[in-house]
């Protein structure tokens, strides 16, 4: 046997006992038990740009320490990619001993930390008893939403439903918008950055009012109050590491320009009309998702003002050798840039997408140029 499948049948083992622990009996808790909300530090990879949030139980007297985590997900579900873009992908609660838990944030390199709620036992065995509830009932499973319902609003949820009220809402940031509020997660990600930008809508416009990454929770709770006392102790470091920056020679802000330079630049039919034909696909992609999927964020999408599906037809116009059609098809696709524009002028991705509007801008400009009918001079 070797060390990696041993590694697999201990986990197995220790997950076993930890939930045979934990819902073969009806454990009462003691007053020494205490409960926490654990905040997660971002990473590099794309699942943990924004952080993770789940709850900690810990009672020496029971011999408990665990972790209940709302983020998890099955890999091997049906139509995973497709469901993920429609919006009706389940996510689970699952339950990890503490120990296994930060071992893996370590063996990330990602940052932990830990607020103790303030509350009273009976509500903490009860609160308890809402988790090991809602694990057994399968009341954990939800449809993931970005913004409406993930991780740290499900951790929001229990502990709101425990208390019996609408304890812990968001009290920072909230006079800007989601957009805004994501930008900082994507520091030397650029092409999510760009990605992200262009692929959501109207709602992430909207005014940051609703609870929804970790680090918003964490800001909340140190500002927050139940029974005339604060809900949490102050922010513990259980796990701190320095942020190590990315670097890739493509992933930035450099080989986007350069890249749409040498699409300016270059000055090649063919050229021009690859750039164009690839952002009628993104628009029309952009298209696709917004009818079909149930993620609002994909919705209202007015980015397909620039990635405009309209500019397809350029394929069967060139086909066709048709300069009449070439032309009122770009003349409609700059005045689409022009409504763009002005849509665009007070969001926050503004300059991110500006280099885009400028180079469709021109080559549009230029493809009307080739194609307009010339006016013979009568001498």
């Amino acid at each position: 046997m070797n060390i990696a499948s041993f590694k697999k049948i201990v986990l197995f083992v220790l997950l076993i006992s930890v939930n045979s622990t934990i819902f073969g009996q009806n454990i009462k808790l003691s007053q020494n038990t205490k409960i926490s909300v654990i905040t997660c530090g971002t990473g590099n990879e794309s699942y943990s740009l924004f952080g993770h949030t789940a709850i900690r139980v810990r009672d020496t007297i029971n011999a408990i320490d665990v972790v209940y985590n709302y983020g998890a997900f099955d890999f091997n579900t049906p139509n995973f990619v497709m469901k993920f873009i429609k919006g009706d992908l389940q996510y689970f609660a699952v339950v990890h001993s503490f120990p296994e838990f930060i071992n893996q944030y370590q063996y990330e390199k990602r940052s932990v930390y830990e607020q103790e709620l303030i509350i009273p036992l009976p509500l903490k065995q009860k609160l308890f008893d809402n988790l090991n509830t809602s694990l057994a009932s399968g009341d954990s499973h939800y449809t993931y939403k970005f913004i409406d319902k993930n991780c740290t609003s499900m951790v929001v949820d229990i502990i709101n439903k425990t208390l019996g009220t609408v304890a812990i809402v968001k009290n920072a940031d909230t006079d800007i918008t989601y957009r805004t509020i994501l930008y900082p997660y994507f520091d030397n990600h650029f092409y999510e950055k760009l990605g992200t930008s262009i692929i959501f809508g109207k709602k992430v416009d909207g005014m940051g009012t609703h609870l929804f990454l970790p680090f918003e929770l964490q800001k909340s709770l140190k500002n927050t109050s139940f029974q005339n006392h604060p809900l949490a102790q102050e922010n513990k470091t259980l796990l701190e590491f320095e942020k190590t920056a990315p670097t890739s020679w493509w992933n930035n802000w450099y080989t986007y320009i350069l890249f749409l330079m040498f699409i300016v630049l270059i000055n090649k039919r063919s050229i021009d009309l690859f750039y164009l034909i690839l952002v009628a696909i993104i628009g029309a992609f952009f298209t696709f998702a917004g009818f079909y999927s149930l993620h609002l964020e994909l919705g209202y999408n007015y980015n397909i003002l620039l990635f405009n599906p309209t500019l397809l037809g350029l394929l069967y116009f060139y086909w066709k050798k048709n300069k009449k059609g070439i032309y009122n098809l770009a003349l409609f696709n700059m005045l689409s840039l022009g409504i763009y524009f002005f849509v665009i002028i007070n969001k926050a991705h503004l300059f991110l997408v500006l280099p885009i509007i400028i180079t469709s801008g021109i080559i549009l400009v230029r493809l009307a140029i080739q194609n307009k009918k010339r006016i013979p001079i009568i001498i």
